[in-house]
């Protein structure tokens, strides 16, 4: 596996060696998008709009889903929906998207795993493993949370972790999260 340092202290590996494209190969980027308070549907819808407009083409979009709150669990229930986007940005200059993103759609950052109005996560860029004081990809708890691998596996059941070198099917069948999940029905 290729290594290759993001900043001081940062490590990257990818075979594909991609930091900010010149407009010759394009990243593939998959997010999770989530919220719990306000109006969450119209919150991934905005977030998908700004996303496209930003970030890069969403090029594959999962249902929507209704999940119980994970980690802290005194809250609402999330709505949650994974994307693929094509993007020539570097995984730090997404990641400093997102969060411009979040921050315009309303997020103000309180408590970890707390109520949100918008939370977008990169769960996988390109094969790349990250590990940055600002960025781990894939995602830590990836492996851990049904809300992800749910509707991650609606589009992309057959894509490899690069760290534990199976499907996210695969993954699926192997996660322990006991907490519910169930397809959105908006009941507007």
């Amino acid at each position: 596996m290729l290594y290759l340092y993001l900043d001081k202290g940062s490590l990257i590996s990818n075979n594909e060696a991609g930091s900010k494209n010149e407009g010759c190969t394009m990243n593939n980027v998959f997010l999770l998008l989530g919220a719990n308070i306000g109006e969450p549907a119209q919150q991934l819808k905005d977030a998908l709009q700004e996303i496209n407009e930003t970030v890069g083409k969403i090029t594959l979009c999962s249902s929507i889903y209704e999940t119980e709150a994970w980690g802290v669990t005194d809250q609402p229930k999330f709505l949650n929906q994974v994307i693929k986007t094509e993007t020539s940005l570097s995984p730090l200059e997404v990641l400093d998207e997102i969060h411009r993103i979040e921050e315009k759609l309303g997020r103000i950052r309180l408590a970890k795993w707390g109520a949100r109005v918008i939370d977008v996560d990169i769960l996988y860029f390109n094969e790349m493993t990250i590990e940055h004081e600002q960025l781990i990809v894939p995602h830590l708890h990836l492996a851990d949370r049904k809300f992800a691998l749910i509707p991650l596996c609606e589009i992309a059941p057959e894509y490899i972790h690069p760290v534990l070198q199976i499907s996210n099917a695969e993954i699926l069948k192997l996660c322990n999260d006991p907490l519910n999940v169930y397809r959105y029905q908006s009941d507007k």
